[in-house]
């Protein structure tokens, strides 16, 4: 598996407790200072190649609004989707050695700067004020270990807003690059802390070391020390490795080639997750089950 080059400096060397950084609860702090251990550093390796599904297309059969209450509506999406079988597991999930949905491929729907919702039948509903507000959907499809299909016509954005009447009106398809922040998202734990997938959906632009590049900054909050901040100047999923157990953060940003901020929607996002030894506590934030 190929490492990025551009690691945190090797002397960088965290100590964490068992606990993960939670707060003292009264018990003798020398049991916790007994049980640290050395982290790596927090490294992005390459994934592995994923299979291809030539053909694989994804597009939007219809969008409907229905006005529900007072100041809101029901916004319906339906999709097409061919040469790609959802719910279907992907071939090499078995040896791609991280996170995978035991419900199989899906579409990955996202709205605005929200995280996504996994679909595993070609529809989906959403609640939305009627505030004349600018919305973006972007939806691609996704191998059952939520890589992204990153070819052409395996995904769909799509730009409206709902008036003050209910009414959904379509706008203008954008025309500006655009970055849809994918992975990571929930809570991981055991064995998928190991291999964490950032994965991510650019849009009207490529990205190249001359060109735009997505700046990703990466932390885990109870480990100050396990952090590292990188330029991606190629499309594709890597994995997060090294980055210890905790509450961890993933912030994206386009940038142009000048490294300056993208300017228009949708160009940055950022997103908290969990990384657990085993289950997640009941004190802790409630599991996001879209990861499964």
């Amino acid at each position: 598996m190929k490492k990025h080059a551009l690691l945190i400096p090797a002397a960088c060397i965290a100590l964490f407790s068992a606990s993960c950084g939670n707060s003292d609860t009264g018990k003798d702090k020398t049991a916790t200072q007994d049980s640290v251990v050395a982290l790596k550093p927090v490294a992005l390796a390459t994934v592995t190649p994923s299979p291809d599904f030539p053909g694989a297309a994804l597009s939007i059969a219809s969008v409907k609004a229905e006005k529900v209450g007072k100041d809101s509506a029901k916004v319906s999406f339906a999709f097409d989707v061919k040469n790609y079988e959802l719910k279907m597991q992907t071939s090499d999930n078995g040896t791609k050695m991280c996170n995978n949905s035991d419900k199989g491929q899906h579409i990955h729907f996202i709205l605005d700067d929200g995280a996504y919702k996994a679909l595993y039948e070609p529809k989906n509903e959403v609640t939305l004020p009627n505030d004349g507000k600018d919305h973006y959907l972007m939806a691609f499809l996704s191998r059952s270990y939520h890589e992204s299909i990153k070819a052409k016509g395996a995904a769909v954005v799509y730009h409206f807003k709902i008036d003050e009447k209910g009414n959904l009106k379509k706008l203008d398809d954008p025309k500006t690059p655009m970055l849809f922040y994918s992975r990571p998202k929930g809570d991981y734990m055991g064995k998928d802390v190991t291999n964490v997938l950032l994965d991510f959906y650019v849009w009207n632009c490529s990205l190249a070391a001359d060109g735009y590049k997505v700046k990703a900054e990466i932390s885990n909050e109870a480990i100050p020390a396990q952090q590292l901040t990188t330029t991606i100047d190629k499309w594709e999923p890597h994995f997060i490795q090294n980055l210890g157990l905790g509450k961890c953060k993933v912030s994206l940003s386009l940038i142009d080639k000048d490294g300056k901020a993208a300017e228009g929607p949708m160009t940055a996002a950022s997103r908290e997750f969990n990384l657990s030894a085993g289950e997640v506590s009941p004190a802790a934030p409630k599991a996001d089950t879209t990861n499964k």
